[in-house]
């Protein structure tokens, strides 16, 4: 069993918290210490048979390196590395690297992934080891301003790689585009990225791209999916959500003129109800919802064209606003039933861009347009990892496939 010494004794003194906090830091070094035990146990078994003269099993366990503290979510946890010893000197020797604990980890990527979390929430870069010794505890060696520094250039190292990355086999059902806007300290105007997200055909929601675009034009979208295409990417997707004011549709047509055209309702919603008087928008609102939660397309369009009788008249620019885009706003119903609260609307970007925007605007530090968009990408990698896979996922074959829906329901074949 490796080395496993005291972390902490919970005295009079301590919070409740404080003791639970020591006790998840025991038990993650016991977990960690024995899971150690296992991998080098399974190392000296793959070479069991080899031996040296006198018969000698060649590689044996050989104690323990020196003890280190790898720095994690609840605080820095001792851990020692159980070593070996290859008996055989012919100059080639075997050498054991742990794969879950590599010889030079000192930080766990949790901690990786609170960087930049920490640098939108307003911590320049010199109160970092400040504000990670509260998280983390005293020992928090290692994270000095030189050291945020670097790994804020390994990020955009990381960004340039992934977005040359080939994707060619890649195959997206559905794609959200965005432009997601917000200001960086050293520019006059916001920043604007244009976020591209996708469906895999087994459910699984992808970042596809963030790019540093001129606004939302028609040419900053076009060198998006164009770019796209050149490195492999040539599958049609079947379906693209987005705002209707994005230079986006303009382009996409151009560049994948098969891809169907879905309106996000939160955007349209919002955006007739500005066009109205405050005093009507709580009813108007509901109206809305009756329209986009309509059980089939002919319900939709009679709630459609009752808001349109209502508020005509006196509203007109309100109304043209949701007429414009009726056929848009409607096609989520030539679609599984399943997917319709994924095709209405372009929340998952939304919603994982709520906090990036909050937080870039109260940066404190001097955030520059690169230093911006290189922590807006590392935010967006970590929150990918929560995304969760879209309802109906087996139905995306079909929809691949061309089988018709008619209001959400497999069209029945002839």
């Amino acid at each position: 069993m490796g080395k496993i010494r005291q972390i902490g004794t919970s005295g009079p003194e301590q919070s409740p918290q404080d003791v639970l906090t020591e006790i998840l830091r025991t038990g993650s070094q016991r977990l960690l210490a024995e899971a150690l035990e296992v991998e080098i146990a399974e190392f000296v078994e793959r070479f069991r048979e080899l031996r040296i003269q006198g018969g000698r099993q060649r590689i044996v366990r050989n104690g323990h390196l020196p003890e280190r503290e790898v720095q994690t979510g609840i605080g820095s946890i001792p851990v020692s590395v159980p070593r070996v010893r290859d008996r055989e000197d012919n100059g080639d020797p075997i050498r054991f690297s742990s794969s879950i604990l590599p010889p030079y980890l000192r930080r766990s990527r949790s901690v990786e992934e609170l960087l930049p979390w920490l640098y939108l929430k307003g911590v320049s870069t010199g109160e970092f080891g400040d504000a990670l010794t509260s998280l983390l505890g005293p020992d928090a060696p290692g994270l000095s301003a030189s050291t945020i520094s670097r790994l804020k250039q390994s990020w955009e190292a990381d960004h340039q790689a992934w977005s040359r990355r080939d994707l060619s086999g890649k195959e997206y059902v559905y794609v959200w585009a965005d432009g997601v806007y917000f200001q960086a300290r050293l520019e006059d105007q916001k920043q604007c990225l244009l976020v591209l997200m996708g469906s895999t055909p087994s459910g699984q929601k992808e970042l596809i791209a963030i790019q540093d675009g001129f606004r939302e034009s028609e040419q900053s979208w076009m060198e998006l999916l164009l770019d796209l295409k050149q490195r492999g990417l040539v599958f049609v997707p079947r379906g693209a959500v987005g705002d209707g004011a994005l230079g986006f549709w303009k382009a996409l047509r151009k560049v994948y003129p098969a891809t169907r055209h879905l309106r996000c309702w939160v955007h349209k919603s919002a955006n007739v109800l500005n066009k109205l008087p405050k005093s009507l928008q709580a009813k108007a609102k509901q109206a809305l919802h009756e329209i986009w939660m309509a059980e089939s397309r002919a319900a939709a369009e009679k709630a459609m064209d009752a808001f349109i009788a209502t508020y005509g008249a006196k509203y007109p620019k309100a109304v043209a606003c949701l007429q414009k885009d009726r056929e848009e706003l409607l096609a989520f119903y030539d679609f599984p039933a399943e997917h319709w609260k994924h095709l209405r609307t372009s929340n998952p970007i939304e919603s994982t861009f709520a906090t990036v925007r909050l937080r870039t605007a109260k940066t404190r530090g001097c955030l520059s347009r690169t230093t911006a968009f290189t922590m807006v990408f590392q935010l967006c990698r970590c929150a990918q990892k929560g995304w969760r896979r879209l309802d109906g996922y087996e139905l995306l074959a079909k929809v691949v496939e061309g089988v018709m829906f008619v209001d959400g329901v497999e069209e029945a074949a002839a």
